[in-house]
């Protein structure tokens, strides 16, 4: 018989402690500086001596604060996209292949998740340099698509596993064509795995800083890359400001992903 919570005794107080604990863990830090962007302090002095949205409104009329984000916001959308249709067709690959070596080939698409990101950083800047790709648009693309391809690939993977592929074979059957079945039948079926994809992906772009310094130039640089720098030259609430956007919106984009496949599993 499985283990069921309501069946534990006093034990599942303790493991409600425990989770309780580890969430104010990992949510302090977040609050933390939320509430130093909130601060009328020029400094970040926590608790603030009082409360203020003025940083916000610095924030927003510097335009190297919105130019860094527009950049942040294009290169993670065109990540995005790039990844879904490239994941797409390595995930359909992997799972509809019978070919060998498929688990070694999905391993190699998935190395970027484990591998370090500095090592990733340094490598791809010594290739841009040679290729001159650094310090562009494309070059930020390029870099950030490595990172977040196996994200994409994963989530495909595990939503093409999910669907039954009966239901394609029957699309067939009735008369579409292997292509006609694959864009009016499974791609709906997986709708929700392209959605995560994109949503990762785009979360693995709009939050990366370790490459994205290597990638940067004096006149293109993302929204992290921005923060880092300022953050260096000058303790200021706007950092915090735009640090609190950031994770307000990643948060927001994880909540909407919860929402989607709830939805489907309903």
């Amino acid at each position: 018989m499985l283990l069921q919570f309501d069946r534990l005794g006093w034990w599942r107080w303790v493991l409600v402690g425990i989770t309780g604990l580890t969430l104010v863990y990992l949510l302090m830090p977040i609050l933390f500086i939320a509430a130093l962007s909130f601060g009328s302090s020029q400094w970040l002095i926590f608790p603030p001596p009082a409360w203020t949205t003025r940083w916000y409104g610095e924030l927003f009329a510097d335009p190297r604060w919105l130019e860094s984000a527009w950049v942040s916001f294009v290169i993670a959308c065109v990540v995005a996209v790039l990844s879904v249709v490239i994941g797409l067709a390595v995930a359909y690959g992997l799972v509809r292949g019978t070919f060998r070596g498929r688990e070694a080939l999905k391993a190699f698409f998935l190395t970027p998740m484990i591998l370090p990101v500095v090592i990733l950083a340094v490598a791809l800047y010594a290739l841009f340099l040679r290729v001159g790709l650094n310090g562009t648009t494309t070059g930020f693309v390029i870099a950030h698509l490595v990172v977040a391809l196996p994200f994409a690939v994963l989530t495909i993977t595990s939503a093409l596993e999910g669907f039954d592929k009966a239901i394609e074979d029957a699309a067939i059957l009735c008369g579409a064509s292997p292509l006609e079945a694959v864009v009016r039948v499974t791609l709906p079926g997986i709708a929700h795995g392209l959605f995560s994809a994109a949503v990762f992906s785009f979360l693995a772009s709009w939050d990366e800083v370790v490459l994205a310094i290597f990638m940067a130039s004096p006149t293109l640089q993302t929204l992290p890359v921005k923060i880092w720098a300022t953050l260096r030259q000058d303790l200021t609430p706007v950092i915090a400001a735009a640090s609190t956007l950031l994770i307000g919106l990643t948060i927001l984009l994880m909540l909407l992903v919860a929402v989607i496949r709830r939805g489907t599993r309903s």
